[in-house]
């Protein structure tokens, strides 16, 4: 196997990734058809762009493509068996878009091209389960061999455009979810996949798209934001509960805001109290959702702390969207994916019909107490913010407010990642402190105190809510008459998995430079290829918290 899409690659002896099985807990053969699986899609891209071209029906076919993209982040499907079925599936679909699109070009007497991908010849050896089965275990012409064909640099640059496609398609999937579309953000999906397909050994192709795909992921946030925030409203200042209450319990991981909408539909009235977990916490601040007085509150920190918070609680378990670890002893028979999450031998919610789940919760002990109650501030997304503008832009002026940091993103659980504890802890007091993203377990149970009467910590959602950072960004650059690079505003990343790739490709798109990025970076940019990041969008490797700061604050 080969892997290096994320923050914990494995790095020693000289490994530019991971060969023998993923700390995320992928091994050879899961690496194997993840791979083939990718390979599957870039055959399907060439005839579903011409057949869009041509307005031939591919709404399907969107939506898989999405979701097949989606399914090989890190820490979302482990199952062989829906990994084969995604495989089997983009031949059904390709074949179907090849005899639509001949079918086109007979009719219309015209010659019909050759829309082949470079690497759709590996449909060649999947007509089986057999051919698939055989790959799975031997292995594919994967990702590790372009490093022959194109070279390191070129290399690292194709990883970053492939895996910010890939954070981009789970963006997409999760506004999809909620029923909302954009048919622009499919098209670019299909033109970057041709694009991988033909392999191009020129950088500054994979530069252009880098931009690219920061615009479309800017269109998928944009999307998600709209689609969470129509259908849920406008999250709210809201003191989360972090301690529990006495009772039945059912525990949400993920991002899927639609499925604890449905599970609390189906759970009114049967004495279960919901708790959210890792990136589900926002959604606690979402007016449609905390009209369900069984919302209780939070239960553990982020994704990467699940194994001890899922085993401590006396419940049953939901794991939606995404990040999940290999299912412990202690809970293996209480948890429950759904979605494209997979784990092998898991029980998986198809039909969004949560009867098992709920019965599961029934026969657990739940919890024998309620505590003291504890609670956090959440709820400061861009309505909430932008609705104090003019509180904030005065503080500004008057000396108040000297800085804002912007400090989140995905977490991990390399070491490394006390550097963003270390940083929030150590800002001044005249500076705010904006989060988002589960990087934001690392700090956000600590008391900051209040600034201009706004809590200092202000945390403004998921992952899924980086548009409302931009546009908090975007509307102070407008009001002081100046560029977001020339506020004092500092953005420190924490990046983890595919989704913070396509994040951080859209900061690049909208022109933010100084991104202070760790606590390791990528293992697929190259030293060549981080140099031209480097030189092109002046991205900034993290050294130290004390001096990173100092260096921000010009000390």
């Amino acid at each position: 196997m080969f892997c290096y899409q994320c923050e914990q690659t494995q790095r020693d002896n000289g490994n530019l990734g991971c060969t023998i099985a993923g700390n995320c807990g992928k091994n050879e053969q899961i690496s194997n058809l993840q791979d083939l699986l990718i390979f599957s899609l870039l055959g399907v891209a060439p005839y579903a762009l011409e057949c869009r071209k041509l307005g031939i029906e591919t709404a399907a076919i969107d939506e898989f493509v999405a979701k097949g993209l989606f399914a090989t982040l890190t820490n979302v499907n482990f199952d062989p068996q829906r990994l084969k079925a995604y495989i089997r599936q983009a031949l059904i679909y390709r074949e179907d878009l090849k005899t639509q699109y001949q079918a086109y070009c007979i009719e219309t007497q015209t010659v019909a091209k050759s829309f082949e991908a470079n690497a759709a010849m590996t449909f060649n050896l999947i007509n089986s389960d057999l051919a698939i089965q055989v790959q799975a275990d031997s292995g594919v012409a994967g990702f590790d061999n372009l490093f022959l064909t194109l070279g390191e640099d070129v290399t690292g640059l194709f990883g970053l455009i492939l895996f910010g496609l890939k954070g981009i398609a789970a963006y997409t999937d999760h506004a999809f979810e909620l029923g909302y579309i954009n048919q622009a953000i499919y098209t670019r999906i299909y033109e970057c996949l041709v694009f991988l397909a033909e392999q191009s050994s020129d950088a500054g192709q994979y530069l252009d798209w880098a931009t690219k795909l920061g615009e479309t992921n800017y269109w998928a946030l944009e999307l998600l934001d709209k689609a969470s925030t129509e259908s849920y409203g406008h999250p709210i200042p809201t003191q989360a509960r972090i301690t529990p209450v006495q009772g039945k319990a059912i525990l949400v991981s993920g991002h899927g805001l639609n499925d604890l909408k449905d599970l609390l539909d189906q759970t009114v009235g049967t004495g279960i109290s919901i708790y959210t977990h890792g990136e589900m916490l926002p959604a606690l601040a979402y007016p449609e959702l905390k009209k369900y007085p069984h919302l209780i509150g939070n239960f553990g920190g982020g994704w990467q702390d699940q194994q001890k918070d899922f085993s401590e609680f006396p419940g049953a378990i939901l794991m939606t969207t995404n990040c999940l670890i290999a299912p412990q002893a202690a809970y293996s028979q209480r948890i429950f994916t759904m979605g494209t999450v997979g784990w092998p031998n898991t029980s998986h919610i198809s039909d969004r019909n949560f009867a098992p789940l709920i019965a599961a919760a029934q026969g657990e002990q739940g919890f024998s107490t309620t505590p003291e109650a504890q609670s956090i501030p959440i709820g400061f997304a861009r309505n909430t913010v932008l609705g104090v503008a003019d509180k904030v832009i005065d503080a500004v002026k008057s000396g108040t407010i000297k800085h804002f940091f912007l400090i989140g993103g995905c977490d991990g659980a390399n070491s490394g990642r006390n550097y963003f504890t270390d940083f929030a802890l150590s800002v001044p007091e005249d500076s705010v402190v904006l989060t988002l993203a589960c990087g934001k377990y690392r700090f956000n149970k600590h008391d900051f105190g209040s600034i201009a009467g706004l809590p200092r910590i202000l945390d403004m959602g998921q992952c899924n809510d980086s548009y409302s950072a931009v546009q908090v960004a975007v509307a102070l650059a407008k009001a002081f008459d100046c560029g977001v690079n020339d506020l004092p505003l500092s953005f420190i990343i924490s990046w983890f998995e595919q989704k913070a790739v396509a994040v951080l490709l859209s900061l690049l798109y909208l022109g933010i430079q100084n991104i202070h990025l760790g606590p390791t970076l990528p293992a697929f940019l190259t030293p060549s290829s981080l140099a031209i990041l480097v030189e092109k969008f002046k991205i900034r490797p993290t050294t130290t918290a004390a001096e990173d700061l100092a260096r921000i604050l010009n000390k």
